[in-house]
């Protein structure tokens, strides 16, 4: 029989008090470093159960930590950081966007600033690094128009959970992806076809309410060649390649152009390499101390007991995919991380879709789908901030304009209530 013991779940107690009590007090939900958060939750989990040697428990953490999905996970974070760092210093992302740009009608601007957000985001796998690129050209814009400010980096905000939620090397789709077991290709194909209507939605909703709205944006130059590697990556990873290869391919080919044209020299492209994955250092060590007090309170009876108060009213599939994007949705509001959020619940999200025969391509998607839902409309969440202090606006002033978080959302829950995606039957 499996024990269970509320009590075990102390150390998540302690991390949500340690990083929404500092948050709190400093006004700064990043003050903290969530990497501290976690090993002091880690120690917390590690000195319960006093029935049990230290050296045992110590060997459960490691156990946990090393985890064959966890250190295929860290190796694509660093991988997926190296590719994103090194296609965007040789140019990139400069040649996406002024290419974009080149092409937009001027009455359509916003529209456009959206959907360049959305391919940018999913090229380079991070919203944030996609808002501080184009948060810039949105402030421009809401200058030289009458536009509100607010809508136009709600725009920028809006198309980087896109990527955030879609693209191949997102460290939460990443995330998502290992948690659940399901094949990244698969994993796209249903979240996109549930994703896709909330862009086009917010397409024409930015469309109607900046249609007045012209401005005169400066044409810089571009040169597709460097856009390549983005769309190349993207290809390979929707033909079922291996994600390794992949971005290591991604790697080469964007060091190429770049030595080609002058953007490098061998040593600093191995420079820049270096930094992609130092960039990614903090996130792959929590994925491990995260992975090893997960193991520690499963062992202390904590998950078992999350795991029948989760699952105690559901009676159904649908009961239990709600009960996964309702159980991912509360840890992203208190962790305001929608990758942490996904590390957090994603072993118990595994559990109950064993139990209710969820197919893993669908609980990941819900996974992601949820936790950028609720990430893309919190006003203490990094998208939100950064955006606000590069407008110099309130990140509150922001929300209204959220059109497109609140619509993942709602589709989510729509494909949930009809049983998308059908399951084969064997």
């Amino acid at each position: 029989m499996k024990r269970e013991n509320p009590w075990a779940l102390i150390p998540f107690v302690v991390f949500i008090i340690l990083f929404i009590g500092s948050g709190v007090m400093t006004g700064d939900f990043y003050a903290f470093p969530v990497i501290v958060a976690i090993s002091i939750s880690g120690a917390v989990a590690l000195a319960m159960n006093r029935k049990e040697s230290f050296s045992r428990k110590v060997d459960i953490f490691c156990q946990g930590a090393g985890n064959l999905n966890v250190m295929l996970m860290v190796i694509i974070f660093l991988l997926a950081g190296a590719f994103s760092e090194v296609a965007k210093g040789m140019g990139a992302v400069d040649s996406t966007v002024n290419f974009a740009l080149s092409i937009i009608p001027q009455n359509l601007l916003v529209v456009g600033l959206f959907i360049i957000a959305c391919f940018i985001s999913l090229s380079m796998g991070t919203s944030v690094g996609t808002i501080v690129a184009l948060a810039p050209i949105g402030v421009g814009i809401s200058d030289q128009t009458e536009l509100s400010i607010a809508l136009v980096i709600a725009a920028v905000i809006g198309g980087s959970m896109f990527g955030d939620n879609l693209s191949f090397i997102s460290d939460t789709t990443i995330t998502a992806v290992r948690s659940q077991g399901a094949q990244m290709k698969d994993k796209f194909k249903v979240n996109f076809w549930i994703v896709l209507p909330a862009a086009m939605v917010t397409s024409i909703i930015l469309g109607f309410m900046t249609s007045g709205g012209t401005a005169q944006v400066e044409h810089l130059s571009y040169n597709w060649v460097k856009i390549v590697p983005y769309v190349l990556v993207i290809i390979l990873a929707l033909s079922g390649m291996n994600v390794f290869l992949v971005l290591a391919l991604g790697i080469v080919l964007a060091g190429a152009v770049g030595l080609a044209d002058g953007s490098y020299h061998l040593m600093s492209l191995i420079q820049k390499i270096g930094e992609g994955m130092e960039g990614m250092f903090e996130i792959a060590f929590l994925a491990i101390l995260i992975a090893g007090m997960v193991e520690v309170i499963k062992f202390n009876g904590g998950i078992d007991f999350l795991l029948r108060l989760v699952t105690r009213r559901i009676k159904s599939q649908k009961g239990a995919e709600l009960g996964i994007a309702g159980l991912v949705g509360l840890t992203n509001l208190s962790t305001a991380n929608n990758t942490i959020a996904i590390l957090i619940a994603g072993p118990l999200a595994k559990n109950i879709a064993d139990q209710y025969e969820i197919e893993p391509k669908k609980s990941a998607s819900i996974l992601d789908i949820f936790s950028c839902t609720v990430q893309g409309l919190l006003p203490y969440g990094a998208q939100f901030l950064v955006a606000a202090s590069v407008a110099k606006i309130s990140p509150v002033s922001i929300l209204p304009y959220s059109f497109y978080p609140i619509l993942i959302g709602i589709c989510g829950m729509i494909a949930i209530l009809i049983g998308y995606p059908k399951e084969k039957k064997a």
